[in-house]
């Protein structure tokens, strides 16, 4: 079944004097092939993130859920910076080793998203990641990958002893190198993205590039101008794919106005 968010739209005044409204939409779906939902996501502004748990039949949708649960009551305070975040995770790790359905060693989940910086001194996008769920970018009709993936796979290519076409079908390919959950502490990798008029954001798990390949999902944000029309078109065009996992979007668009001087 897939659980839908609404479209939501805010105008934010930024420190430099310009106003940027975003508007976003985000879902997820069992897929086709999965009994248990184990995704979960977050769409409350300042902050968009998606988390995808892993770990038993249960396990991975208790720490998707303790971590977006997390998540949101920090948002709900008032304050998201990268120190807010990680105190969360730490929250989120204490609730997924204490809850009483957890009882996998395996037990854990991705986390990745972003969230919009409004300090004066430092008014921009910031991207999070833990794991090989991702975050991409379309800006001037260029989709780019922001994220790099925490996984076994990627780390042959990035040592150059694999291809990324070999990387496609390779049987590590859902192995990662880091997740939250009850291990050591783990702090996210995070990239500053200048705040441009006209970027769209795609937060996703990996059930959906497991579906699409990276042209596949710029095709979709260009054929579909609405945030929530980019996300069915993608979730629908993931399952008839396959839908061989859980699969979570959320679109995100992004529109500056320049302060009239």
């Amino acid at each position: 079944m897939t659980e839908r968010g609404t479209t939501e739209s805010l105008v934010v005044a930024l420190p430099s004097g310009d106003d940027v409204t975003l508007t976003w939409y985000g879902a997820t779906d069992t897929g086709r092939r999965r009994e248990v939902n184990q995704d979960a996501f977050l769409t409350s502004y300042p902050l968009f993130v998606v988390a995808d748990g892993m770990g038993g039949h249960i396990g991975g949708e208790i720490a998707s859920a303790s971590t977006v649960d997390r998540l949101r009551a920090m948002v709900e305070k008032g304050k998201v910076s990268a120190k807010a975040i990680e105190r969360s995770l730490t929250r989120a790790v204490a609730d997924i080793v204490s809850h009483p359905e957890t009882t996998d060693e395996g037990t854990g989940t991705t986390l990745t998203g972003v969230y919009l910086d409004t300090d004066a001194t430092r008014e921009s996008w910031v991207t999070l990641n833990i794991g090989d769920s991702r975050v991409y970018l379309l800006r001037d009709d260029q989709l780019d990958q922001l994220t790099t993936d925490h996984s076994v796979v990627q780390e042959l290519i990035a040592a150059g002893r694999l291809s990324p076409e070999e990387a496609e079908n390779h049987p590590y390919g859902n192995v990662i190198t880091r997740a939250v959950g009850p291990s050591d502490k783990v702090i996210p990798d995070y990239v500053r993205v200048e705040i441009c008029d006209g970027d769209r954001f795609v937060v996703c798990s990996d059930g959906l590039t497991k579906e699409l390949t990276d042209y596949g999902i710029q095709h979709f944000l260009n054929a579909n101008p609405d945030p929530r029309d980019a996300v069915e078109a993608m979730m629908q065009a993931a399952l008839e794919n396959g839908g061989r996992d859980n699969v979570t979007i959320i679109v995100l668009d992004v529109a500056r106005a320049a302060a009239s001087r």
